[in-house]
């Protein structure tokens, strides 16, 4: 079976990736929430520039920034994998005139730091990871899809409003507001997540990789799939023949309620564990590890609970 693609953050030299920009309010672009194809124009001098790794990151700056800032999204295709994607020198144009930069960390974005490394100007830098204070367990690594916890984006609100405030002072009472705004919203997704443990606490479900792992947790569930597929999936090698068997018996046996199936990282073999989950009749429920176009980050993460609590109730 061909193995998947290389899931190791890489930089190249004289890539190409379009660096998909959008006007919104006052002048302040991002790549994410309603992108129309439109072009990016230069941030006013009085907006903080912010560059964020992917869009997730990026529409939450949006959001606590709102006019205030101008945002670049390095990361904004759907359909782009985060883990294999390709530096360019845009990028680095960006990066040079930012005075916010925030990244995932942990491993996901490792090419945002190969860049600042080359870069002369300090901006204040946002390692999400960091913030949430999560260490890898013993023996085991760190599960780095930290903007699918909750508590760790509240934490993430706070210090970007407290680095958009020393960019810009005038405005810091503004942007401390917003990220309160914030926070409030993400209190009704962990109450979400709260019923579905309420309701289905101790549920069994598969995932095809560790991504939605901290909302899975949150909600009570208890995670069947074997450990050598996900991680398997994730580094972007083959799994096992026995791996794969005994994930695929979760489906066949009906031991599982839900599989939860990252839409960025399909192959062969994820490809085969969702068509026995579809054939026994058990819900799929996908997840994406990028904003889908046109969305934001609460009502996209209100889409993911929601489904995943659709398919339990059924």
């Amino acid at each position: 079976m061909p193995p998947f693609p290389s899931r190791r953050p890489a930089l190249a030299t004289g890539a190409s990736l379009a660096l998909l920009t959008v006007l919104a309010g006052c002048g302040s672009s991002s790549d994410s929430g309603g992108d129309k194809g439109g072009s990016a124009t230069p941030a006013a001098s009085s907006q903080v520039s912010v560059v964020a790794s992917t869009n997730v990151y990026g529409d939450i700056a949006q959001r606590i920034g709102a006019g205030r800032v101008h945002v670049t999204s390095i990361i904004s295709d759907p359909d782009q994998d985060p883990h294999s994607y390709e530096a360019s020198t845009r990028n680095q144009l960006a990066l040079s005139k930012a005075k916010v930069v925030i990244e995932n960390g942990g491993g996901f974005d490792d090419f945002v730091d190969r860049m600042l490394k080359s870069k002369s100007s300090s901006p204040e830098v946002i390692n999400a990871v960091s913030v949430s204070g999560k260490k890898a367990p013993a023996g085991g690594e760190l599960n780095e899809h930290v903007w699918y916890d909750f508590p760790t984006v509240a934490k993430l609100a706070d210090r970007i409003a407290a680095d958009l405030g020393k960019a810009d002072p005038d405005h810091a009472a503004a942007f401390t507001k917003n990220a309160a705004a914030f926070k409030a919203k993400l209190k009704t997704l962990k109450a979400k997540e709260a019923r579905i443990k309420r309701d289905h606490g101790g549920a069994a479900v598969a995932i095809t990789e560790p991504l939605p792992l901290y909302m899975i947790e949150a909600s009570g569930l208890a995670n069947k799939t074997p450990e050598k597929f996900s991680e398997a999936v994730e580094e972007g090698d083959d799994v096992s023949p026995k791996a794969l068997h005994t994930t695929l018996g979760l489906f066949t046996g009906k031991r599982v309620e839900a599989l939860v199936y990252n839409e960025q990282t399909s192959g062969p073999q994820t490809e085969q564990a969702k068509k026995a989950s579809q054939a026994a009749g058990i819900p799929v429920v996908p997840v994406t590890e990028t904003l889908p176009k046109g969305e934001h980050y609460l009502g996209w993460m209100t889409a993911n609970v929601d489904a995943l609590a659709k398919a339990l109730d059924r």
